[in-house]
């Protein structure tokens, strides 16, 4: 096994238009499987590179959604514990017609956030490269842990580290806000939207210098690439925006794979802005038609 994910996997329902809020009745679309670990780990395996999930998910018809849909893109299951006690995680998102998004979560008391150390077995040992997202540490006390153990014992086998900050600071604790910038500071490579950095008090000149790689996404504008050596500004192909949920991870994932089979960076952020710039055009988070590398 080549990566390995860790997180939460859920179902997603979204309003199907623009400006149609969450507090009042409407048509409701979905369920989608979604998650950014699960996105990342659909993405990633699509693209060809054999990669595990570590998460849970409930016995409903929701959890089994999203078993058959990770194991008909590839994806190593053997890491996803099915808990009957505990309904699958869901979350409910609205979209503006200004850009912006509003989401209801239900992760805490689900079966996502039973996630414990004891779930990851030997897979860090036996992998290459690790992804975790912020809001693996910011939705659930047991995924943060197991994220960070994850890490630990994948640093400690000599494996490398990918960090997506995935949060919006002002919404989340000061703890997690810690356990982020520890983890990003660790990471080999970095995947912040624009400001993330400073807002967690991270340094990208520091980050570099140590040898991580830093790719900043800037939505339409493409991303932004620095490592030793390295500056590159990629551009991203135009898109027509309908569903912007997991562009981030898809390209997370999409830079990831390509850097494990062989990519330079900035090779590496042309294939993630080319499926990011793709997932955007459809609904449905992890719904990008992807192609073997």
């Amino acid at each position: 096994m080549r990566l390995l994910v860790v997180g939460e996997a859920l179902a997603e329902f979204m309003r199907p238009g623009r400006d149609l809020s969450l507090d009042r009745p409407g048509p409701i679309v979905g369920p989608f499987p979604s998650g950014a670990p699960a996105i990342f780990a659909s993405v990633a395996a699509r693209l060809g590179v054999p990669t595990a999930l570590c998460a849970v998910v409930g016995d409903d018809p929701f959890g089994h959604l999203i078993l058959e849909r990770l194991e008909r893109d590839g994806v190593d299951t053997g890491g996803i514990r099915v808990d009957p006690q505990h309904t699958t995680a869901t979350a409910f998102v609205a979209y503006t017609s200004g850009g912006e998004r509003t989401f209801v979560f239900h992760v805490r008391h689900a079966a996502a956030a039973q996630l414990r150390p004891s779930d990851l077995g030997d897979l860090p040992e036996r992998v290459e490269w690790l992804h975790v997202s912020g809001s693996t540490l910011a939705l659930g006390e047991g995924m943060a842990e197991t994220a960070i153990e994850a890490a630990r014992r994948v640093k400690a086998a000599g494996g490398r580290l990918g960090v997506d900050p995935n949060l919006r600071p002002e919404a989340v604790s000061a703890e997690t806000l810690r356990r982020v910038r520890e983890l990003a500071d660790a990471a080999d490579a970095v995947f912040p939207s624009e400001g993330e950095l400073e807002a967690l008090g991270l340094d990208e000149e520091a980050l570099v210098a140590r040898g991580a790689v830093v790719c900043t996404t800037r939505g339409a504008a493409g991303a932004s690439v620095r490592a030793p050596g390295i500056s590159a500004e990629v551009p991203a192909p135009a898109a027509c925006e309908i569903d912007p949920t997991g562009a981030g991870d898809t390209f997370a994932a999409g830079f990831t794979a390509a850097t494990l089979l062989g990519a330079d960076p900035e090779a590496a952020a042309l294939v993630g802005c080319r499926l990011a710039a793709r997932s955007v055009e459809i609904l449905g988070p992890m719904e990008t038609p992807v192609e073997r590398l």
